[in-house]
């Protein structure tokens, strides 16, 4: 599938966006796991998500849905879990296939983890190494470092103090799920902050947890009970509504039921000192905070991102590399290899396609640099099979003189099914529409 996109010049509107991925994952397990019945509003329904809701289907989690983003699960319990008859595919989810691990670490069977192509490239040492050092037993490709993977769990598991070599959530969730199978305290030290979604709905779950600057530590013990889950809206979807009514000559558009979880604002720091005057209405939320957020048009000027932001706007730096086409002046994006081992190579698809429509992009080996302030022309791109980088390249589309072609959008399915007629209706008609 292909969008074709010409330049528009507003994107008026109110809209919500669809339940956060990161802890529509984590509802699904924890409330899978859990002792009685977890009821999830605001599930997201996209590929990605859906894929872990039968994966725990396929370990004899039963999972009804009620109605559009809303579930009723039933939890198993400490000892519920079955051996999957089947291979657990986890399609094109990274976060599906370590939190998998990482409960499966503890279970007294064997199961067997795949992906699609992009995830099956996509290294699983980071996850592995520790989990073995707990008692599993993981062989597969390369090595145990790849997908394909079987993992055979161990009861108990041994507790562990495990230094992260990059701030991952992935990894650190997937130690701290283990964790509730161990014979020891588990902790995790993060060289910076990562987003801490595990953490609260671990605690919301009934799970307590040591938490200090730096390192998170759970003690086993206490086993998850099931409770209501209200997803927020996800900030990382939000993101390109908010930078498209940034950059456009006619943009106000505010988003409605925000998750501003402090872990993940980056974004929001960086295009306020890009010039950018975000208002931010605190709504309140049940155990992750809560924002309506409201964008209008702003002239941008180039910013240096590094260091412990990075964690931060980790899965929204394709559509900041979008502003930064638009900013006045040079934007430097460093410290982000991780980008590199996404659904793509997120730095190089980037570079490319970006290159592709006129964009001064630089290619470092850990970041880019962006000289921005010269209007964008219509071009023919690729999304690379990566949702994030095929919502970019739409919007940057919106930005440029002339037609331009995505290629590979059925992509956004992993994570937003509705994302082009949304974005669709706000800039009005004949800007954006889909081809086969």
């Amino acid at each position: 599938m292909r969008a074709l996109v010409r330049p528009a010049r507003r994107l008026l509107g109110t809209l919500t966006v669809p339940g956060d991925k990161s802890i529509s994952h984590r509802a699904a397990i924890l409330g899978g796991l859990a002792t009685g019945l977890t009821e999830v509003q605001g599930f997201l329904e996209g590929e990605d998500c859906l894929g872990t809701l039968r994966a725990l289907a396929a370990m004899g989690v039963e999972a009804v849905r009620k109605g559009p983003g809303h579930y009723l699960i039933q939890g198993v319990g400490p000892d519920g879990l079955q051996e999957p008859e089947t291979v657990l595919d986890c399609g094109n989810s990274g976060t599906t296939a370590r939190l998998l691990l990482g409960i499966l670490a503890g279970q007294p069977f064997t199961a067997v983890l795949t992906g699609d192509d992009s995830l099956r490239r996509r290294p699983m040492e980071r996850v592995v190494r520790p989990l073995t050092r707990m008692g599993a037993t993981v062989v597969g490709r390369a090595g145990g470092r790849r997908l394909p993977l079987a993992i055979t769990g161990a009861r108990p598991l041994r507790g562990l103090t495990h230094p992260l070599e990059v701030a991952s959530a992935q990894v650190k969730s997937a130690l701290l799920l283990a964790g509730l199978r161990a014979a020891g305290p588990v902790t995790v030290v993060e060289p910076a902050p990562s987003r801490d979604h595990t953490e609260r709905m671990l605690r919301a779950f009934g799970v307590p947890l040591e938490v200090a600057p730096g390192r998170v530590t759970l003690t086993p013990g206490a086993w998850p009970a099931g409770r209501l889950v209200q997803v927020p809206g996800d900030l990382s979807s939000a993101a390109f509504f908010l930078v498209a009514g940034l950059l456009l000559p006619e943009g106000s558009v505010t988003v409605k039921g925000v998750g501003v979880n402090p872990t993940r604002t980056g974004l929001l720091e960086v295009l306020e000192a890009m010039g950018a005057g975000l208002a931010v209405g605190p709504t309140g939320g049940d155990g992750e905070p809560l924002a309506d957020l409201t964008a209008r048009t702003a002239a941008l000027r180039g910013v240096e991102v590094g260091g412990p932001l990075i964690p931060r706007l980790i899965d929204e730096v394709p559509i900041l590399a979008v502003a930064a086409t638009a900013a006045q002046g040079v934007t430097e994006i460093r410290d982000a290899g991780e980008l590199r081992v996404k659904e793509s190579d997120r730095l190089g698809a980037l570079a490319g396609e970006l290159a592709r429509l006129g964009a001064a992009v630089e290619e470092r080996p850990d970041g880019l640099r962006i000289r921005g302030g010269r209007r964008l022309r219509g071009a023919t791109v690729s999304s690379r099979g990566d949702h994030r980088i095929a919502m970019a390249l739409i919007v940057a589309g919106l930005l440029a003189e002339g037609r331009t072609v995505v290629e590979g959008v059925e992509c956004i399915e992993t994570s937003y099914p509705e994302f082009i007629a949304t974005l669709g209706r706000l800039v009005g008609e004949g800007c954006l529409e889909v081809a086969l």
